[in-house]
């Protein structure tokens, strides 16, 4: 309920302060003015990171990151576009002002805040620490030193895992990263409880296990370029995230792709 009251609070607050601030000669309203004016929120994303990003049987990409930046774009009153690519040209990418947001389950950090501001989070997920359902010699994070985990380079994945003294070979995908593991290519692997779990769902026979997750929960949000900070552009995602919320769209789509609410 708190947290509900708070979001309210902050979604009157950016209402009030985005129609003060809407000059066209304003340097903070002008991503927004760009947006508009073109009809096209340019989103980037893997497309290979089930349930959150991936294509489907008839290859139509799809995934709780997908819907949710649909109706983020619904809710600004634009078009989206999307275009896939390997997790470190997102954020090149968004450097670059190629694209427009990243929306691809990133994690807030406190390396990631200095480069981008963020949105007001739009889930919350764990990290897993996985490992072979036979590999009896990795129980604890701890456990990491001198071994290998496979992770997306510059993932927060891979920086927790060489934080605890791992080894990291990088990959490009979720099924990449399992194959590392199951081939004894890899020790281990990090990743979302919800990603891992969803992929034993489809892959049951899977000779996997979790063995530890992280004690507290990330918080998920959309990065965006320094620069517009507190500008419309920033209150606008931020307005439509609090009304996705209030509104129980995001617990419908959790529950649509994890079988559970991970935005509360």
């Amino acid at each position: 309920m708190k947290k509900n009251i708070l979001f309210i609070v902050i979604l009157l607050s950016l209402l009030s302060s985005c129609s003060k601030n809407n000059s066209i000669n304003d340097i903070n309203a002008d991503l927004l003015n760009q947006i508009k004016n073109k009809n096209k929120l340019v989103v980037a994303m893997e497309g290979t990171w089930a349930p959150w990003t991936y294509h489907d049987e008839n290859d139509k990409l799809v995934g709780f990151d997908t819907e949710v930046a649909t109706l983020v774009a619904q809710k600004i009153g634009v078009d989206v576009q999307f275009i896939e690519g390997e997790w470190d040209s997102l954020f090149t990418g968004l450097d670059s002002g190629r694209y427009d947001i990243v929306v691809n389950g990133v994690e807030e950090t406190e390396d990631r805040k200095e480069k981008y501001d963020f949105s007001v989070p739009y889930a919350y997920i764990k990290t897993a620490l996985i490992v072979r359902a036979d590999n009896n010699n990795i129980k604890t994070f701890d456990d990491l030193n001198g071994k290998i985990t496979a992770n997306s380079i510059n993932s927060t994945y891979m920086n927790l895992a060489e934080k605890y003294g791992a080894e990291v070979k990088g990959v490009d995908s979720l099924d990449e990263t399992i194959d590392m593991v199951l081939s004894k290519r890899a020790d281990a692997t990090l990743n979302a409880e919800v990603s891992f779990l969803d992929y034993m769902n489809v892959h049951p026979e899977a000779n996997l296990k979790i063995v530890s997750l992280t004690d507290e929960a990330s918080n998920v949000s959309i990065p965006i370029r320094k620069g517009v900070q507190n500008s419309c552009f920033k209150n606008e995602i931020d307005k439509a995230i609090i009304e996705l919320r209030n509104e129980g769209k995001l617990t419908e789509l959790s529950n649509k792709y994890f079988g559970k609410d991970i935005t509360n």
